[in-house]
């Protein structure tokens, strides 16, 4: 038996999250709804002209591994602190959160990732990340009992920036494959897609990937297209499964010629965006890994993801495995289908 349903490789951050308006946006130059990476005196110069902000772990792939955590799924985490106070906060939350995170922290320089999120009345976030010691994550930090003990291994798009990080990367989905389990990306951000475009698709095409998460502008960035059918089409020859979110139009998930549609889960407010998709993965990927059915997998990726938006931060406040069992997404005796991963 797999030691762990879902190995989770991103950049460890810390959130710190405030509430803006769009002329605090203008003014400071900040791009609304992407991932903007800065350097030292940028990042000390929003946050001392941030009004008061709440501070927790986040960082895309460990957000979705608290996810999996928090459906009573076994994860486990790569990413990479420094060993100072963000980095013990880091390392506390997530164990906390009953994730499996053994990354050796860097002594020294440079300092933990940190990542001002700036969130507008409207629920949209703006990150404006330092990467700090994230780029220092390399192929010595692949674990390799982890890499071929998870059912699925799945990393961010992000992670695609640091040179060294892509070697571990690389290195981890090489260590999946032999043990026959699956490797999952989510493109994360539009403009990472415009980064990396080429990349991505040889990462799909080659088989590197199986499994590809989404949103409409990201996949639509990826084809270059303005056309979301055109670019579903697309998605759906290059590689096994995809998963595109839409916002409040719901999901859609492709595999081969069959096409599943996934309502939205409705919500009473909408708070802050940050961790949505991030936690539609973290469902998906939990109920993938059970064995359940591709609409089963997709509703849970849309309680999670709709429960997220309706507080501030990115990981769930609510026990995800309880929510599941009153919304009637969970059985007693799963059984397994044509979604699970290969024996």
């Amino acid at each position: 038996m797999p030691d762990y349903d879902v190995l989770c490789i991103g950049n460890a951050i810390v959130d710190i999250i405030a509430q803006c308006d769009e002329e605090f946006l203008e003014t400071n130059g900040i791009i609304k709804g992407a991932m903007n990476l800065i350097d030292t005196q940028r990042a000390e110069l929003l946050y001392s002209r941030m009004g008061p902000a709440i501070e927790a772990s986040g960082g895309s792939a460990g957000n979705t591994a608290a996810g999996v955590a928090s459906f009573g799924g076994r994860a486990a985490f790569f990413g990479k602190v420094s060993n100072d106070g963000l980095g013990e906060i880091y390392a506390h939350d997530i164990h906390a959160q009953g994730v499996a995170f053994d990354t050796k922290p860097l002594t020294g320089e440079p300092p933990t990732a940190r990542s001002m999120i700036f969130v507008t009345p409207d629920g949209e976030r703006s990150m404006n990340t330092y990467l700090g010691a994230c780029v220092e994550l390399g192929p010595e930090d692949v674990e390799a009992d982890k890499a071929s003990g998870a059912k699925v291994t799945y990393f961010e798009g992000y992670l695609w920036d640091p040179p060294r990080a892509k070697e571990a990367i690389r290195q981890t989905a090489k260590l999946a494959h032999a043990a026959r389990r699956e490797v999952s990306m989510t493109l994360s951000d539009s403009f990472c897609v415009d980064r990396y475009r080429e990349e991505f698709l040889d990462l799909m095409r080659s088989g590197t990937v199986d499994i590809v998460f989404a949103n409409s502008h990201e996949i639509k960035s990826l084809y270059q297209t303005s056309s979301f059918d055109e670019a579903l089409a697309n998605i759906r020859k290059d590689c096994r499964i995809a998963a595109v979110t839409r916002s409040e139009k719901g999901s859609v998930i492709v595999r081969g010629d069959e096409t599943v549609v996934i309502r939205a889960t409705a919500i009473r407010e909408l708070v802050d965006t940050t961790g949505a998709g991030d936690l539609y993965a973290a469902g998906f990927l939990h109920g993938y890994t059970q064995g359940r059915d591709l609409k089963t997998c997709g509703d849970l990726g849309s309680l999670a993801a709709g429960l997220v938006i309706q507080q501030i931060g990115p990981r769930p406040r609510q026990n995800l495995r309880r929510e599941a069992e009153l919304a009637g997404l969970r059985q007693a005796d799963i059984s397994r289908s044509s979604c699970s991963p290969p024996p």
